[in-house]
């Protein structure tokens, strides 16, 4: 009987005939709308019939593919979304079903036309907002097909430019429609990460190619404006933006490993742009996880070429300053401990030439200049990091790497390189230049709780070394933490300049923090200027940047002590260059003279005594004359025009230190101090380093005057102390101890083997002269008040005061009243 209606029209369902009535006969006149909105309006009235309108729907499109009716194929899916578009009722899950049943045989399709007509119409049901959840609903078709369509290879660039925009707004669809919704399939598992991120990748990195070659936005159509690269990153965009805390891992995993199996991370170019684009999308909040994994992943490739470590560092440099907007997080040390972790496994790896014994990746020396590419981008990317801290951060910071940095004979923890001395050396410099980067711009109103002694200390031991670059690193690292009110540009070279208000110095009345750190600290600061002046290996650099601690010291940190102190300081350097016992360069001792010259011409106006600025210009001019080798302008250039010898210089050519004490303490300035010359306190830090021996440096005469005290005291005269006396004291030294071994070996033996009396009896008498000598120190040092009564002698025949009450005494009558 079902047979007979099925032939019959009158007798076929009515949702069946209206279905059919909105197919016309020639599919080119499109869908006949009137019987169009009949169906419509059937399927809002009787919605328990949707299922069914559905399922006939489906049957035809099936049969219209089949048989190669597109036309067909087109007015059904037109049908379809009509259909869904109005009606949104408890029943649209069944027809839903039928709808992706529609839509996934036109995807399985090898036409592309119908491959984007199905795409079109699952973006249009994406965007419809369900009333009811589905329980049963799985997209892990469409993530698929949607993912294989972005990556089609067909011949005719045009179609395939469609069908990859079509996968692309397809995942998109996908997106929305799952991510908010609890009841689907998770789409953050790594199984559709693995899908969706690569292929939306895939096509970012495509349009690098052709996006040089594209016209400007104004001058592009719509056409081109809607560029699969655009429309990529617009969908990368919303993917990531709608990323949990939970999820970013998953989204961020898959990112790496696609640059990584395409080698993606050694052009860079790329690679930033991915992470620029995760930067800027994610919520601020979560930064630092991307951080964290990029980490992660920099350690994993431990032992990859340093190109593509390089990238990866170069890839966090921008991520960090993105970061900077939002927080780095909880991992502040945890990525400078990484960062330093690299650069010492750059340098293990450019001095031993492999990775751990392993086959070498090219030549040792194009590898030993990827790894120094990859070293100064770790150090750009620790300050990067550095410039996103606050204050007391960084101040941390500084403590951490300064903990790193290798010291000969006190930091045991060197890194195990095939060259020991000049491992340690490479690392002491990476990381001092890694401190270069943190302290740029560092500024701190209370520099003695942002600059510690733990930090400090260590720091000035390294400019005792004889490496002139370590030296001139540890200059720069105290140039950048005195200068607060960017002054330092001012002070590059070394100069005379007769009036400094041109230089529009910035000066703060000095505080009492700044007090008590130059109280604290400051001795020590002129102790290394005063030995980096001393040094032979001292190049221009290195004078121009003690030139400007100098500078910097008297216009951040100086009162009324401290300008004293540096004006000795200056006239003890015009006595080094002068000493005949130094055996300095002839270059050395000019540029010696040059530096006092011009830094006692600043001080001079500084402190506004116009006898002191007359005097020091009167030597100046002498100079110019007579002895232009002894000035700045003459020194410090590219061929300097110097004498063979030094050793004979005019006294009219030199700063009189009577003549500046006597013109400095009519204006009332401590004379005692300036009269006083500036030698410079020899400490156990000596001992670091490797420029004088240790007979010499303990052969230097020691400055006893106090720091506190001004006043001079008695000094008594140091005894001398040749070689033949250290030698004496090593040997008397070891055969005390070969003494005391033995006197403590036979006390335990005497313990152990002697009887209990004998044992006794020698603690008791001990015990017995320990008591007399006490009450003899007591009677000498505890004496009784002085009494009128007259003394008593004791039982030594010594005279003794006797002790009498005081209402026995007698006074005299005119103590009484």
């Amino acid at each position: 009987m079902s047979g007979v209606c099925g032939c019959c029209r009158a007798l076929r369902p009515r949702y069946k005939r209206l279905v059919d009535n909105i197919f016309p006969e020639d599919p080119e006149d499109g869908l006949v709308k009137a019987n169009m909105e009949k169906l419509t309006f059937y399927a809002l009235s009787a919605p328990e019939k949707l299922d069914r309108i559905g399922a006939y729907l489906s049957e035809r499109l099936s049969r219209d593919v089949a048989r190669h009716r597109y036309g067909y194929v087109c007015i059904a899916m037109e049908a379809l979304d009509q259909l869904l578009m109005a009606c949104h009722c408890q029943s649209i899950n069944l027809f839903v079903e039928s709808f992706l049943k529609m839509v996934r045989k036109l995807l399985e399709s090898d036409k592309p036309s119908l491959q984007i007509l199905g795409t079109n119409s699952f973006v249009k049901f994406a965007n419809i907002e369900e009333d009811t959840p589905s329980y049963h609903r799985s997209y892990d078709f469409f993530v698929s097909r949607f993912s294989e369509m972005c990556h089609s290879g067909y011949e005719d660039p045009d179609i395939r430019t469609k069908i990859r925009m079509a996968g692309i707004q397809g995942l998109q669809g996908v997106v929305r429609k799952t991510v908010n919704d609890e009841l689907q399939a998770n789409i953050w598992d790594p199984q559709h990460m693995d899908k969706i991120v690569p292929s939306l990748l895939f096509n970012l990195q495509s349009g690098e190619h052709t996006e040089n070659r594209s016209p400007s936005p104004l001058q592009a159509s719509e056409k081109e404006k809607e560029s699969p690269v655009e429309l990529t990153e617009r969908c990368f965009r919303e993917l990531l933006g709608r990323a949990a805390y939970g999820n970013i891992k998953n989204a961020v995993t898959p990112v790496l490993m696609h640059l990584d199996n395409h080698c993606l991370w050694e052009g860079k170019t790329f690679a930033v742009r991915c992470f620029k684009i995760i930067m800027y999308s994610i919520q601020s909040q979560h930064s630092h996880l991307v951080i964290q994994q990029l980490l992660g992943h920099l350690d994993a490739n431990s032992k990859n070429s340093a190109r593509v470590r390089a990238g990866i560092v170069e890839v966090l440099l921008e991520a960090a300053a993105i970061a900077a907007s939002g927080s780095v997080g909880p991992t502040v040390l945890e990525v400078f401990n990484t960062l330093l972790r690299q650069l010492r496994l750059s340098v293990d790896y450019e001095l031993t030439g492999s990775y751990d014994n392993s086959t070498n990746i090219g030549t040792k020396i194009i590898k030993a200049h990827e790894e120094r590419q990859l070293q100064e981008a770790v150090i750009r990317t620790i300050g990067s990091f550095a410039n996103t801290l606050p204050t007391y951060q960084r101040s941390e910071v500084m403590l951490f790497i300064m903990g790193k940095i290798p010291v000969p004979g006190v930091n045991l923890t060197l890194p195990s390189t095939g060259s020991e001395p000049e491992g340690t050396r490479m690392i002491q410099v990476m990381l001092l230049k890694s401190l270069v980067q943190v302290t740029a711009g560092f500024q701190t109103t209370n520099m003695l709780t942002a600059l510690p002694s733990s930090f400090l200390e260590p720091l000035l031991s390294f400019s005792l070394t004889d490496d002139p670059e370590i030296r001139l690193l540890v200059l720069q690292i105290l140039l950048s933490l005195i200068d607060r009110h960017d002054n330092r540009p001012k002070f590059v070279k070394i100069r005379i300049i007769s009036d400094i208000s041109v230089l529009k110095l910035k000066v703060d009345k000095c505080s009492r923090q700044d007090n008590l750190f130059m109280k604290k600290h400051g001795q020590q600061l002129y102790r290394h200027i005063y030995l980096g002046c001393k040094e032979e290996s001292s190049g221009q650099e290195h004078y121009e940047s003690l030139y400007a601690l100098l500078a910097l010291l008297s216009v951040e940190l100086a009162n009324e002590e401290v300008v004293v102190d540096l004006i000795r300081l200056a006239l003890a350097l015009q006595d080094l260059a002068l000493s005949t016992d130094e055996a300095l360069p002839v270059y050395n001792r000019c540029a010696v003279h040059a530096l006092a010259a011009a830094y006692l011409n600043l001080i001079c106006q500084l402190t506004t005594v116009p006898a002191f600025c007359q005097h020091i210009h009167e030597v100046i001019e002498v100079r110019q004359k007579q002895s232009p080798f002894l000035l700045p302008e003459d020194v410090f250039v590219d061929n300097p025009k110097l004498p063979t010898s030094v050793d004979k210089v005019d006294a009219s050519v030199l700063f009189l230190q009577s003549k500046i004490t006597e013109v400095l303490g009519g204006s009332g300035y401590n004379t005692e101090r300036l009269g006083m010359p500036y030698v410079p306190q020899y400490t156990d830090e000596d001992r670091l380093s490797k420029r004088k021996s240790i007979g010499e440096t303990i052969s230097l005469q020691v400055e006893v005057e106090s720091r506190n005290s001004p006043e001079k005291e008695e000094r008594t005269p140091a005894e001398e102390i040749t070689f033949e006396t250290l030698k004496n004291a090593i040997v008397d030294s070891v055969g005390m101890e070969e003494q005391e071994r033995e006197r403590r070996r036979q006390v335990v033996e005497k313990f152990q083997k002697a009887p209990f009396e004998e044992i006794a009896a020698h603690c008791g008498a001990r015990a017995t002269m320990l008591q007399s000598k006490l009450n003899q120190i007591f009677e000498i040092t505890i004496r009784p008040p002085p009494s009128p009564s007259g003394t008593i002698s004791s039982g030594y025949g010594q005279s003794q005061n006797r002790s009498v009450p005081i209402y026995e005494m007698k006074f005299p009558d005119l103590c009484v009243y």
